[in-house]
């Protein structure tokens, strides 16, 4: 006979969310770390679908726009917006790098912010004084090396991002076939 724990159907409800996402972590994870660059072109390529879509949406507003410079704005920026897809899809592979250029740069800039910035609460009587200089240090360090090697850098962060969602998404599936059991 079945317990009340596991026939309750938010505990089904619960267990297939976990399953399914567990599920869908493993297997981009799993595509990430066995195909990175046709991963990351179709992640560029997903992208690029959005912009002509948002290039679409904004001509359609400039179209039913009353008048003004908003309607001309809208028009414009759905032209852009259309072209950006469009040049997306016809150098994919370059996009992707140029992306992954752009996503690493971004990063090392916000890793030597950030390490700075915990630089200016060192001074504030806290015990963790050693971690937190030890903690910007490393991160400023981090955040040079990958404005000098940002393609680089990029990859390496997302191939731990598949690593990490191999091993995410191993979890989720055990918690989604142990969740609502009883101990």
């Amino acid at each position: 006979m079945p317990s009340s724990t596991t026939s309750n159907p938010a505990i089904g409800a619960v267990r297939t969310a976990l399953g399914v996402s567990g599920v869908l972590s493993l297997v981009i994870g799993l595509l990430i770390l066995i195909w990175p660059g046709r991963t990351a072109e179709v992640a560029v390529a997903i992208l690029s679908v959005y912009v002509i879509i948002a290039g679409l949406v904004n001509i359609a507003i400039g179209l039913f726009w009353r008048s003004g410079w908003a309607r001309l704005g809208y028009l414009v920026l759905g032209v852009l917006f259309i072209v950006a897809g469009i040049f997306s899809f016809a150098n994919l592979s370059a996009t992707t790098a140029w992306f992954g250029v752009f996503i690493g740069t971004l990063v090392g800039i916000l890793w030597i912010i950030e390490g700075v910035v915990s630089l200016t609460t060192v001074g504030h009587g806290s015990k963790a004084r050693a971690w937190t200089i030890f903690f910007a240090v490393v991160s400023i360090l981090a955040g040079v090396v990958l404005l000098f090697s940002p393609l680089l850098g990029a990859v390496t962060l997302f191939l731990l991002i598949g690593i990490s969602l191999v091993i995410l998404g191993v979890f989720q599936i055990v918690r989604a076939i142990q969740f609502g059991k009883a101990v």
